[in-house]
């Protein structure tokens, strides 16, 4: 299991109230937490996955697709 006891998290400067997430970089791992539930459960990734993730983000691979942000 992960020590995050030492983590020290980054979050956005684009969050908001309604939250965003919060990221660590500790012991060659990647945490991620929701910056509303800091006692909450924390998603580990591997530097390869987070940086697969990360790369998709820029390439618009996750984007919410039009009709959804019309509320369609």
């Amino acid at each position: 299991m992960l020590d995050l006891s030492k983590a020290v998290w980054q979050k956005s400067p684009h969050s908001n109230l309604n939250g965003c997430v919060e990221v660590a970089f500790i012991n060659k791992k990647v945490a991620v937490r929701d910056s509303k539930d800091r006692s909450g459960p924390v998603l580990q990734f591997t530097p390869v996955e987070w940086e697969t993730f990360v790369k998709g983000v820029h390439n618009g691979e996750f984007d919410f697709p039009q009709s959804s942000l019309a509320g369609d």
